[in-house]
């Protein structure tokens, strides 16, 4: 297949890129490297240098004529978007217009479109599935509810092939401790830099895991399975923050030192989504335990401080 990813030098991106072109996949990636490195992307990869809010995306797209489009490209941060709401939306939404209306006049193009666990907000009940409502307490999950009720719409005028993935906590080798960077990218910054974790409120909330490997088969999955439906994709297991904590304290052989602060605007209290709707019409299955993720992470941030 022919496949776009934008945001393909990412974190994710460049997991999902690599694993594409592994399976024999032709991929073009879209990508302004404002958070993203071309050191990451596979050798293969037929980079296009470019922001997904410009009209010239659309002429891009149209030049690619491309059988899927996996659209990754984000503002990630939670903090930022509740500092700068208008960038937040801006991206998030009208950058995921501009791929839609690049894709109405494309026959049969499938529309991949990265959601997130955000969009659920703080609920009542202890495993999260699609057909939960929907209450965002960000600024970022509402920016990434509205792109999901456009995709919505442009795939009811369209007839558009669209699938919606909303992932859980990804983490992994190459995720940074700023912009996208979660709990995990940050803790092993603090690590490495003998500092001192800072954990928002009192380490008690909770949440779902999944290794970045485990989200980029999940996306393939989706793809190969002609599966047009919104997904969950995660683990079903939660864990503490004070958990986490304590594990990469095991891991990485340390006396770590905790500080606890303020919780922060716009976080969740706990979160863990079911992937059995996915899991039913595929075979895709996550294959990382949270300490073995945790491992491969640790092994490549250490190794590549080192270097």
């Amino acid at each position: 297949m022919r496949i776009i990813v934008t945001g393909g030098a990412g974190f994710i991106g460049s997991h999902v890129v690599e694993d594409l072109i592994s399976n024999g996949h032709e991929v073009h990636v879209l990508d302004n490297f404002s958070t993203g490195s071309r050191d990451w992307l596979h050798p293969s990869a037929l980079i296009h240098a470019g922001d997904i809010r410009r009209r010239a995306v659309v002429s891009l797209i149209h030049s690619i004529q491309p059988d899927v489009i996996v659209h990754l490209a984000a503002q990630a941060d939670v903090k930022q978007s509740q500092e700068n709401p208008y960038d937040d939306l801006a991206v998030n939404a009208s950058g995921t217009i501009r791929l839609l209306q690049a894709c109405t006049s494309l026959k049969n193009t499938h529309f991949i479109f990265a959601s997130t666990s955000a969009i659920y907000g703080d609920q009542s009940h202890t495993t999260i599935t699609e057909n939960d409502s929907l209450q965002p307490s960000s600024c970022y999950g509402l920016s990434k509810w509205t792109a999901e009720q456009y995709i919505r719409l442009f795939s009811q005028q369209y007839e558009l092939r669209s699938s919606i993935l909303r992932f859980a906590n990804v983490y992994g080798p190459r995720q940074t401790p700023k912009g996208e960077g979660g709990v995990i990218a940050l803790f092993t910054d603090r690590i490495l830099h003998n500092k001192p974790l800072l954990i928002h409120g009192d380490g008690e909330q909770t949440r779902d895991f999944i290794y970045v490997k485990d989200v980029s088969g999940a996306i393939q999955s989706v793809a190969e399975y002609h599966l047009y439906d919104t997904f969950n994709v995660s683990t079903g297991k939660s864990v503490s923050i004070n958990e986490l904590s304590l594990i990469y304290e095991q891991l990485s052989g340390r006396n770590i030192e905790r500080q606890w602060g303020e919780k922060r605007i716009g976080d969740i209290r706990h979160s863990c989504l079911s992937a059995n709707k996915l899991q039913q019409l595929s075979t895709w299955r996550p294959s990382y335990s949270l300490h073995q993720g945790l491992a491969l992470t640790w092994q490549y941030a250490a190794a590549f401080q080192s270097v």
